[in-house]
């Protein structure tokens, strides 16, 4: 019996079927562009690039239709831009090949820049809301703390070899790795990073995420950041956070805050006192699930700060940036990376999550 051969459905092969313009979407796109693009402007000369064609607006254009209409690569948008515009520009004669150098020399800065400009008028429009009321852990978590957090890492897909340059580049190599901080409330991101190495681990984003939090801020973390000098920095920064501990981890109880049936909460001591696993009295909660029991660690050691039950439902939604990935990957198709070069990986990936947002 013969087996049929595996395909990966984010690499096949698309049809050169573009959606159809929405006018609604293509208006509130840009009115919210417009504006954060020219803002750039200082900065664009800063970077001695001079008005041409492929300028800023006409990029970003470009690479929003490629996303929510479902471009299939650079062939297909040359001819849309030829032939009947993109968005905010009118038809304009552009080469094939201009495009695509043009993927890999726009400055990715720039895309930051305005997905950095437009997040506090995205949070603004979060805050206007008033049908989506936020769940019980949350709020009592904010009366003590300013922001709650979620922090993770993404491995992203292959590379394709599509372009000449790139025929170098060997077949499956990673895209590389992107870090993200999602803010739990807003389900906005707060911050995202970017790193060639698909295998880096989650602990390179640590000193990113020391710069960019600020204190009386809860971080919900994964297993992918279980270091003890880590965690010893947060706790000095006045940033609390929450964890799963390590099957088998070794620690002293020092003291046992409550102990019932189907509730443990205690102070605990762990870590060997070195540099690198510095000793930490941090607490330890455990909840009952059935016939097992689910550990937390979390560096707020008061319960009537978080009681066992908030640190509980808070850490299970730590869940939220999963969903965060499964939109961008998914739903506007970053696990489909049109360009090979590490540029236009950069440019998709900002274009990507200002789209999110």
């Amino acid at each position: 019996m013969t087996r049929k051969k595996r395909i990966n459905r984010d690499h096949a092969k698309k049809k050169n079927r573009p959606q159809v313009e929405n006018e609604a979407i293509a208006n509130h796109l840009e009115d919210l562009l417009i504006p954060a693009m020219a803002a750039q402007k200082t900065f664009y000369r800063q970077l001695n690039l001079r008005d041409r064609i492929l300028t800023l607006p006409l990029m970003m254009a470009a690479i929003l239709s490629l996303l929510w209409r479902d471009v299939a690569g650079v062939t297909e948008l040359t001819r849309l831009l030829n032939r009947e515009g993109l968005l905010w520009c009118q038809p304009q004669e552009i080469s094939q090949q201009a495009l695509s150098q043009r993927f890999l020399t726009f400055p990715a800065i720039l895309f930051e820049k305005v997905f950095k400009e437009l997040l506090p008028h995205f949070r603004r429009k979060w805050l206007m809301r008033k049908s989506r009321p936020l769940p019980d852990s949350v709020q009592f978590a904010l009366k003590n703390f300013e922001n709650i957090w979620i922090a993770d890492g993404s491995t992203l897909e292959a590379l394709f070899r599509k372009l000449e340059s790139l025929s170098d580049v060997p077949i499956g190599q990673l895209a590389g790795k992107m870090g993200v901080i999602i803010d739990l409330v807003t389900h906005l991101p707060e911050e995202i990073w970017f790193g060639e190495n698909p295998k880096q681990a989650d602990t390179n984003w640590e000193e990113d995420l020391l710069k960019t939090v600020n204190p009386k801020t809860l971080l919900l973390l994964d297993r992918g950041f279980y270091h003890f000098a880590f965690w010893s920095k947060l706790i000095e920064q006045e940033i609390g956070f929450i964890t799963r501990i390590k099957k088998g981890a070794s620690y002293q109880i020092e003291r046992v805050l409550t102990n019932t049936y189907d509730v443990k909460d205690q102070i605990i001591k762990i870590g060997a006192g070195t540099k690198q696993t510095p000793a930490l009295t941090i607490r330890l909660v455990q909840i009952r699930s059935k016939t097992s029991w689910r550990s937390y660690l979390t560096s707020v050691r008061e319960p009537e700060i978080l009681p066992p039950y908030v640190v509980a439902d808070l850490y299970q939604r730590r869940w939220r940036i999963e969903d965060a990935f499964c939109t961008v990957k998914r739903l506007l198709n970053l696990s489909y990376l049109w360009t090979g070069s590490l540029n236009g990986i950069k440019l998709q990936i900002w274009a990507t999550w200002l789209f999110y947002a």
